[in-house]
């Protein structure tokens, strides 16, 4: 139980680092595209994450 949840959050972590890294190298043009700011990233990423 324990190590299935310590498991959960490394996985989250992962997404969020993946999804932050994905987002930032997009061009300001290709995120206003998207409908997205580039100080909305990490919320966003946050967001994925938890899902």
């Amino acid at each position: 139980m324990f190590v299935t949840h310590i498991l959960s959050k490394v996985r989250a972590y992962m997404r969020y680092r993946d999804t932050v890294r994905e987002l930032s190298q997009l061009t300001d043009r290709e995120l206003d595209d998207l409908g997205i700011s580039r100080f909305q990233i990490d919320s966003i990423a946050r967001q994925h994450a938890v899902a």
